[in-house]
Formats: C-alpha cells, sequence, structure tokens
C-alpha cells in the first residue's frame, strides 16, 4: 500500500495539472470504486460535473481535492473530492486518445489547458481503493489541514481523526511525545498508529527505527524525550529521501501520475534485507546480519547489534 511519500509524490504531480481546472463531465465505469460514496454514481456525477478543483491536499496517506462551484472564487470550500489508493489505486494524467486502460473505473474530463492532459484516470486492478466527495470541515487545531499549496484551516471530513504526520509544518513534537509517553504499547505499534502520528507505514517505521537506532518492541512510555526527537528525526528523513527518489516501488502497480514507478527500495537500509549485512554496523568493522521477525501479521527487520532488543520489550 502506498505510504505517505508515495502519496505526497502524487499530491505534487496532480496539482501541477488539475488545480483550477474545472470538471466537464464524469465517466464511472465500475461502480465499485465508488463504494465509499454512500448515494451513488448520480450523486457522485452531480457533486463533480461543473466543479472546479481548488487545490490538492495530504495529511498522511490521505489525499484530497477541494472543490468550487465558482471558478476563481474566494473562501472556503464545503466539498472534496477524496481519492483512497488502497493497494493498487493509480490517480494518472491522460491525453484523450490514450487507450483505456484495463482497470480503468473512473475517468474526469477536465476544462482544456494548452499542453497538459485533458483526462483523470482512476485505475484500479484490485479495487480496494475508490473515489468518494466528503465535506470540509475546520481543523481541530486552528492549522492547515495538510501539505498544500494555498493551506487553508480546513480539512476534508473523512480525514479529520488523523494526527499530523511528520513533514507537516504544523506538526507538532511536544504533542506526540506527551501522547506517546502515554501509551502502554511498543514503539512500532505507536508509529503504525495513525492518530498518534499518520503517513507513516510498514516500510518506513522499519527504516525510521533502524536510523534512530531503536527496537520496534521499546515500551512508549520508557522513550526518552532524546529517543523521541531522533525518532522523528529520522522519520523525516527517510520520507524526505524517499520523496526526492520518487517513492518506494515493490510492485509495478505502484506509479505516480506520469506513470513513473519510484526507487527508494533500492536504498533501503532495513526492510527486505534479512540476512544480509547491516550497512552501519559493517562501516565500524562489526559483523552484524539483519534478521526478520513477525509483527502484528507483518515483518520487521531489526539489526541485532545497533538495534537490540529491549529487555523488558513485550511487542
Amino acid at each position: 500500500m502506498p505510504e505517505l511519500p508515495e502519496v505526497e509524490v502524487v499530491r505534487r504531480g496532480l496539482v501541477s495539472w488539475v488545480r483550477g481546472r474545472t470538471i466537464t463531465s464524469v465517466d464511472v465505469l465500475d461502480p465499485r470504486s465508488l463504494r465509499r460514496h454512500a448515494l451513488g454514481a448520480e450523486d457522485f456525477r452531480g457533486n463533480l460535473q461543473g466543479a472546479t478543483v481548488v487545490d490538492v491536499v495530504r495529511r498522511g496517506k490521505f489525499l484530497w481535492m477541494p472543490l468550487s462551484e465558482t471558478p476563481g472564487a474566494t473562501g472556503t470550500p464545503t466539498v472534496a473530492l477524496m481519492a483512497h489508493l488502497g493497494m493498487s489505486g493509480q490517480l494518472l494524467m491522460q491525453d484523450a486518445d490514450v487507450p483505456d486502460e484495463k482497470h480503468l473505473k473512473v475517468r474526469l474530463r477536465l476544462s482544456p489547458v494548452a499542453s497538459m492532459p485533458e483526462q483523470l484516470r482512476f485505475v484500479d486492478q484490485r479495487i480496494f481503493g475508490g473515489l468518494f466527495v466528503t465535506g470540509m470541515v475546520p481543523t481541530d487545531d486552528g492549522g492547515p489541514g495538510g501539505q498544500a499549496e494555498s493551506p487553508v484551516a480546513f480539512i476534508a471530513e473523512e480525514a479529520s481523526h488523523i494526527a499530523r504526520d511528520p513533514l507537516d509544518p504544523a506538526f507538532s513534537f511536544d504533542l506526540f511525545y506527551s501522547r506517546l509517553r502515554k501509551r502502554k504499547t511498543g514503539l512500532k505499534r505507536a508509529l503504525l498508529d495513525q492518530g498518534l502520528v499518520s503517513g507513516i507505514g510498514n516500510i518506513y517505521a522499519d527504516e525510521s527505527l533502524w536510523r534512530a537506532k531503536l527496537h520496534y518492541a521499546r515500551p512508549t512510555d520508557t522513550l526518552r524525550r532524546g529517543d523521541a526527537e531522533r525518532l522523528i528525526t529520522s522519520a523525516r528523513e527517510v520520507m524526505l529521501d524517499a520523496l526526492a527518489a520518487g517513492g518506494t516501488s515493490f510492485d509495478s502497480l505502484y506509479v505516480n501520475v506520469n506513470g513513473a514507478s519510484g526507487y527508494f527500495d533500492r536504498a533501503l537500509n532495513a526492510y527486505g534485507r534479512e540476512g544480509r549485512p547491516c550497512s552501519r554496523c559493517a562501516a565500524v568493522g562489526i559483523n552484524s546480519v539483519l534478521r526478520r521477525e513477525l509483527f502484528m501479521n507483518r515483518s520487521s527487520y531489526t539489526c541485532p547489534v545497533c538495534q537490540p532488543r529491549p529487555r523488558n520489550g513485550r511487542w
């Protein structure tokens, strides 16, 4: 499933193509991709046709496009088109003469702009993702809703329950640390809790913990402030490196809006490297091999030397 860097790559690509353009028509080729839009395909079309895309916004892994009924209108949009990419969802910008993709689910035609593709297509092979229209609500802390070109203190209602992510300028380390210390759980479980900090999935959790020299089972209520600061700094660094590489792509299904895959998987230090030397230990002459352990029906990858398991680690 795409994580924060992958979704941010899509956001940055989309905003340059769709911001300020009007949706002129909507084709729903597979209603299953609208299952989160409870009122069905006709209501979905009615909300979108004639609406103008004001911006493209992301918080954590959530992505939405605020809509205005009038091109160039001022004021805060009251509704947004939300995209849930799931495991295989893609938002692709295509010209009208490009043949339909095999798993095309929804097509939005946009007002013409010179040298820009005319269609925004939602493609989803496994149909775990989807599109839907949701309301916009004020943020609970008065800050911007998320990463955007023109941030406003409103957020798509379906994303209002999640915490800010480490790349969010309004992210509060003090709030994060206070909430973290109150948890009675392991550190990786906490990182995957989108209500505590958003956007960190299994891959980037392992990479962040490796950089911070922390084990995934470290109890959160024992974490010192300096350790937590190092962890958040590591998470930011990992995500910024992934953004520079275009995200992590292990699956040909993940591509950005231009159809290009990410290449950060070539720079991973921990995730998926079971049985290989730890590069940090090797750099100082220590022979250590990365190991894989089962974790929440997934896997965790750690170095037994520079990420020793805590004696009181229970998770």
